[in-house]
């Protein structure tokens, strides 16, 4: 009888233990709102690590290389709150509930691979994204010490909007959020208060900077029509979509040139070379400069070399 009960206490207490054994080792949560009310009373930042713990190779190679070790754990205790947010294939490491909430957060921060680690502010809006670097916990902890920096710059040019007004207000803003590097996505969905703010304070565009996400979202739009006529193999389909895009002058710029080199790379899918190689020509000849530009030689050097001689 003894037993048993020595059985069943020690049955509990492993299952207690299962939804607190994290990849990251000690320090790291499971719940990202305990964690934010912890960041923001002890006045931190949070780290985000979207994960696969037993399956993703690199995800296991940082926990072993950086998560595992002292150097890590002492070099962002003061700094920062650390959230694993895992996605395991053995489902039993979590409960119901963590795996639920774990697929609303991987929605919510348009999380694509594995591992990638969020720095967000107290409240949860990410300044700087990150993953796998080689070269250890001490040379990691650098790393995030300068993605960091990015908190300290946003925030600076935040407070400086708070006194500006106007297209001067506007610019600040956009200067934040330019500076943390994140997709459009994330900015609109934890920063839509500030995107208000420079529709309020720029109401005509001066700054260009609602046309640019305007375009980009027609980017966005117009490559996703290319893709679902390219899984019908309708090429033709493609090409003349690429043909009206063009001809509508939806694009400009650097823009413009991956248009047309969509239309070289459909080119060659009707066995059209030739005319793959002179759209290319066509395609630097507007921005000849551009980092688009860069890469057009070596894709005609592979489509001429195709060409029977």
């Amino acid at each position: 009888m003894k037993s048993i009960r020595h059985f069943r206490a020690a049955a509990f207490v492993a299952i207690l233990c299962l939804g607190n054994a994290f990849a990251g080792g000690e320090g790291w949560s499971n719940d990202l709102e305990a964690a934010k009310k912890q960041a923001t009373s002890e006045k931190k930042s949070l780290l985000l690590d979207f994960t696969g713990s037993d399956w993703c190779g690199w995800c296991i190679k940082l926990n072993k290389e950086v998560f595992d070790h002292d150097a890590f754990k002492n070099g962002v205790k003061d700094k920062l709150v650390l959230v694993e947010i895992d996605f395991p294939k053995d489902a039993t490491k979590l409960t119901e509930e963590v795996i639920a909430r774990n697929d609303v957060l991987k929605k919510q921060y348009a999380i694509k691979g594995f591992p990638t680690l969020l720095l967000t502010d107290e409240r949860g809006r990410p300044f700087a994204r990150t993953g796998y670097k080689a070269g250890g916990p001490e040379a990691y902890v650098t790393h995030l010490d300068e993605l960091l920096g990015i908190r300290g710059k946003r925030d600076a040019a935040f407070a400086e909007a708070a006194k500006a007004e106007g297209v001067a207000k506007a610019k600040l803003l956009i200067t934040a959020i330019q500076s943390m590097g994140l997709e459009d996505t994330i900015i609109s969905t934890f920063y839509a208060d500030e995107m208000e703010a420079i529709k309020t304070a720029d109401p005509k565009d001066e700054s260009g900077f609602l046309k640019g996400i305007a375009t980009k979202s027609k980017f966005e739009d117009f490559q996703a029509s290319l893709n679902q006529l390219a899984l019908k193999k309708d090429f033709e389909g493609v090409m003349k979509k690429i043909d009206e895009t063009l001809a509508a002058g939806a694009f400009e710029g650097e823009l413009k040139q991956q248009v047309m080199i969509f239309k070289a790379i459909t080119y060659m899918q009707l066995t059209k070379p030739e005319d793959a190689l002179k759209t290319l020509d066509e395609a630097k000849a507007i921005a000849p400069e551009s980092p688009v530009s860069a890469n057009i030689e070596g894709l005609k050097k592979r489509i001429a070399a195709t060409i029977p001689k």
